[in-house]
C-alpha cells in the first residue's frame, strides 16, 4: 500500500475545460495523435472516457488529488504563479506553495497510466 502524503497533488492538463474542448481534443487524438499536446490527457483518458487502471488508482490511491485544465489553473493560481509552469504538469501544494512534482518533460516521456502510477509511487517514497 502506498503511503499517503499530506500535500495535495495538482494535475494540470495541457487543454482547456468545457464540453466543446473535450470533443475537439478527442477528435485530435483520433485524427492526429502525433501532434496532440497533452500526454497527461492521453495516458489517463481514452477517446471516450477515463482509463480504467488510472480511474482505480485515482479512487483507491489514498492521495489528495485535484485535476485542472490550463484555463482553470490560470484562474485559480494566476496571481501567484502566472506563466511559471509549462503544461501538462503535476504539482504538489504544500507548506512552501506549489512545487513541481512531475514536470512536463517527464510526463511527455510516459507511455501509459501504469508508468504514471509507478512514477508517482517512486516520487512519494
Amino acid at each position: 500500500m502506498e503511503k499517503k502524503i499530506r500535500e495535495k497533488l495538482i494535475f494540470v492538463y495541457n487543454a482547456n475545460s468545457g464540453r466543446r474542448n473535450a470533443i475537439l481534443d478527442s477528435m485530435h487524438k483520433v485524427f492526429s495523435p502525433s501532434t496532440y499536446d497533452c500526454n497527461l490527457c492521453d495516458i489517463t483518458y481514452g477517446i471516450v472516457g477515463e482509463n480504467k487502471i488510472w480511474k482505480q488508482f485515482r479512487k483507491e490511491g489514498g492521495h489528495d488529488m485535484v485535476f485542472l485544465h490550463r484555463d482553470e489553473f490560470a484562474k485559480k493560481y494566476a496571481s501567484k504563479f502566472g506563466a511559471k509552469f509549462t503544461f501538462p504538469i503535476v504539482l504538489v501544494e504544500g507548506t512552501n506553495g506549489l512545487e513541481v512534482f512531475i514536470g512536463t518533460d517527464a510526463l511527455n516521456e510516459l507511455k501509459s497510466s501504469q508508468e504514471l502510477i509507478q512514477l508517482i509511487g517512486e516520487r512519494l517514497e
